[in-house]
């Protein structure tokens, strides 16, 4: 679904990718791994367009994103859930579910709202009961719900999540597990999650990537990278402080 080839991006003297290679398999998850400031997040920005890289490929879905009108068309098909939820303050519920289809179709009031109960649905929320809220009556979990609900909302190919239980206790953060593992069973999508739960991401991974230096360096199916070999990925899964990883700059 989406293919990455020698993707390389610096900020200032800064060399943060330095050749990623990752092919992103369809209607799967994958989770990319790595050190906090490692890159992970500027992957899945280039992936949507939000960072240009320095040079490299992305294709997602066929599509080469080089210019505005591939990445028109890519933004149709990808769909992106902030780490903070990304909620307008001053809208309610279905005022930020509802955005999406106001910017980019054509759709009437009330066909507008059977989709977005739909949306609230698929992630676990009643309708009735949030439609009115604002963000800030709102759960931390309960915020990024509701931001899914707006991701989902223009069916997208593809789900990229940024730390999508990040700052959630551990009942919510696996109720969002089950969410995305319901989504992908429900709307056959294809999920990217950038995470640091390692837990609940082998919970929810079809596939895990380890971004270390600027590169991937270790690729496999979910279940291989509990028993990796590397030291570099046996750091990071096993949590120890030893070995090569370094937390310098």
């Amino acid at each position: 679904m989406i293919k990455i080839y020698n993707l390389h991006k610096k900020f200032g003297d800064r060399a943060v990718l330095q050749g990623v290679d990752l092919h992103i398999v369809r209607a799967k998850t994958t989770t990319i791994f790595g050190i906090s400031g490692g890159g992970k997040s500027t992957i899945i920005k280039h992936i949507v367009g939000l960072l240009r890289a320095d040079s490299g490929t992305i294709t997602v879905d066929g599509v080469v994103l080089e210019d505005a009108k591939s990445l028109f068309t890519i933004r149709r098909k990808v769909g992106f859930l902030f780490q903070s939820g990304a909620l307008f303050d001053s809208m309610n519920v279905q005022q930020n579910v509802e955005f999406p289809l106001v910017e980019h179709t054509d759709l009437d009031a009330k066909t507008r709202l059977k989709k977005i109960e739909r949306s609230l649905e698929l992630v676990g929320l009643n309708p009735r009961e949030v439609l009115h809220l604002l963000p800030h009556e709102l759960s931390g979990g309960m915020r990024k719900r509701v931001g899914l609900a707006r991701t989902i909302i223009l069916d997208p190919q593809v789900i990229l999540y940024d730390e999508p239980t990040s700052g959630l206790d551990p009942i919510t953060s696996d109720r969002i597990s089950q969410m995305i593992i319901h989504l992908q069973n429900e709307l056959g999508v294809t999920s990217v999650l950038i995470s640091h739960d390692i837990k609940e991401s082998f919970k929810c991974s079809d596939y895990i990537a380890m971004l270390y230096e600027g590169k991937i360096v270790a690729y496999g199916e979910s279940e291989s990278f509990r028993d990796h070999k590397s030291p570099i990925v046996r750091q990071f899964v096993d949590g120890s402080s030893n070995g090569p990883i370094t937390f310098g700059e």
